[in-house]
Formats: C-alpha cells, structure tokens, sequence
C-alpha cells in the first residue's frame, strides 16, 4: 500500500523490474504477479516482477554474452558498475520470483558477424523442472546462493538479446520507501514457465495488456501508476521481438509521479499534466495516507472475488 511521509523525502533505493513477455496466437501477453496483502509496500496489487538491487548485484565476474553490457543499458544508466548490478538485480528477482532464468548456454557469435556487433545464435533452452532449481531459488532467496554462483554452477551466462532497457520511474516525494526503478522488458527464454510463486506473490496471471488495462479500469485489477503505465506502452507493438527492436530506439528520462489530495480524493500527477509543475506535497499528511491506501487497494477486493462481480468504489483513480 502506499503511505504519506510527513518529513524529508527518504533517501532513493535503486530497484529493477522485469516486464516478461511471451507471444501467443492471440498475441502479445505480459506476466504479472499480485503481491501478497502482507507485502510492505504495493500490498494486494498487480505487478511485474522485480525488487531492490542488493549489494551481490555488483558482483562483476557475472558472465555476459552479446552486446557489451556498457552499451546495452546506457540509455538506461550511463554507470556501468550500476548498471550491472541493475541487470543482475532484474534477472535474480525474476527468478526467485517466478522461477523464470533470464539466462541461457552461452553460444558463439552469429557466422560472418563482426566481433564488435554482439550478435549471437538463437538461445538455447534451459530445463528448470528439477527438483535442484527450486532449491536454487529457495537458496539464493535465503542470501546463500548469489546469481554468479548460480550461473557458474549450471554453465550459463546473461544474455544481451533477452532483455533490454525500457523506462526509469522514481517513486513520489511523500513515500516513506522510495526507490529508483528502472524497467526492462525481456523475452520469455525458450523452454521456460513461471514456476511456484514465491512469498511475496499469491497469484499470477498472463495476459494481454489491453485487457489488463480494461479490467484496471473497471476497478478489478488494482496496480500502480508505472504498471500500467508499462502496459498502456505495449499497446502499439504486436510482438516480443518489435517490443525489444524499439526498446534499442528509445529515450529514457526519469519520471516521478506527484501525489495530490483535493476533493476528498488523491490524483497522481505525471509530467504531462498541466498541474504537474506547481503542484505541491498535501497539506494534511495524515488524511493523504487514508486516501491513497483507498485509492490503491479499492479493487482488491473485487478482483479476488472473480472478474464478473462488481468492485467496490475506490477513491481517487489515477489520473488518466
């Protein structure tokens, strides 16, 4: 859930998160999770997997094959160190999260492509049926077992052509947990399916974004601003492999929502709203966090009592 913070804005974590995408003859799909009621923070709503960079993250002897890591995230973030950990941040929390491994054998480079342009042969597929990978999670979710060593023990390496830099969102001034989150889109590796959940989820859903968006919209899939605001980008693009060959093309720039009250409700403001540049923090700190806890868990209910029954009214929807 969300909470106002009455005092400085808190110090920024940096996070990453996974938009994983398949294809399917009904066209492209998007794999989100619904964070368990327990969890701190985004409690009872959809999302795509993801978390905090931990401190193994930087570990640089993590292998990557294709284009150098350096050019691949840099309209991302300019810092290579940091970038690293972001990727390893991403692929770990997409695997403890959901058992999905954004990994693959290594192979050569494609024949007859130059040694500068990265290009590599179709990933293999990786089995994580066995029993062993579920350990694995379960041990690296534990802190006993990082990402390089789960690598080196099953001769893998990360991948330049399974996910690719997307967006940067910077969580409000009034959060009293505040991260730096950049977001990747990735391919559904060959051979793979999200796995059990981990505690941190209690149900997960493929679907298409469109019909993510309509049922958010009617109030039976509550999610956070970035989310949908991820799912409303893939509208325009009919397939994985086209969400990838743009995501090469885009600008990044950070964007950090404004939370606002006025009549009785709360409004995230985005850059593109013609109130976004003089709108200040509310007034009444107290009743901002009432509000923005009705507004983000509203649908809960409804979503969790079946898609054909009626949600109760939530308050203040995000602004369109």
């Amino acid at each position: 859930m969300l909470a106002a913070n009455a005092g400085p804005p808190a110090p920024l974590r940096h996070a990453a998160t996974v938009v994983l995408l398949r294809d399917t003859p009904d066209g492209l799909e998007a794999y989100l999770v619904r964070r368990a009621r327990t969890m701190a923070f985004a409690g009872g709503v959809f999302a795509f997997p993801g978390g905090r960079v931990d401190p193994a993250d930087g570990d640089l002897t993590v292998p990557w094959a294709g284009r150098p890591l350096a050019d691949a995230i840099r309209p991302l973030e300019p810092d290579a160190t940091l970038a690293g950990a972001l990727v390893q941040a991403a692929v770990r929390e997409t695997f403890e999260e959901c058992g999905v491994l954004l990994a693959a054998p290594a192979a050569p480079p494609v024949s007859g492509s130059s040694g500068s342009s990265g290009s590599l042969e179709p990933a293999e597929a990786v089995d994580l049926s066995g029993p062993g990978w579920l350990a694995d999670r379960r041990a690296m979710e534990r802190h006993e077992l990082t990402l390089a060593g789960l690598l080196a023990r099953h001769g893998l390496t990360l991948r330049a052509d399974l996910l690719a830099p997307w967006a940067r969102w910077i969580t409000p001034e009034v959060e009293p947990r505040r991260y730096d989150t950049r977001f990747f889109m990735a391919a559904l590796p060959p051979g793979q399916e999200p796995g059990e959940l981990s505690g941190e989820a209690d149900r997960m859903v493929w679907v298409r974004p469109a019909d993510a968006l309509d049922r958010h919209a009617a109030g039976r899939m509550p999610m956070l601003p970035p989310t949908a605001w991820m799912l409303a980008d893939l509208l325009a693009f009919p397939t994985v492999a086209e969400v990838l060959a743009a995501a090469g093309t885009r600008e990044i720039s950070a964007v950090m929502p404004k939370i606002v009250i006025f009549d009785d409700a709360v409004h995230f403001l985005l850059p593109h709203d013609p109130e976004y540049a003089t709108a200040g923090p509310s007034a009444d700190p107290v009743n901002a966090t009432a509000l923005i806890v009705a507004a983000t868990t509203g649908g809960v209910a409804g979503e969790a009592a079946g898609d054909d029954e009626q949600p109760p009214a939530a308050v203040g929807r995000q602004r369109s």
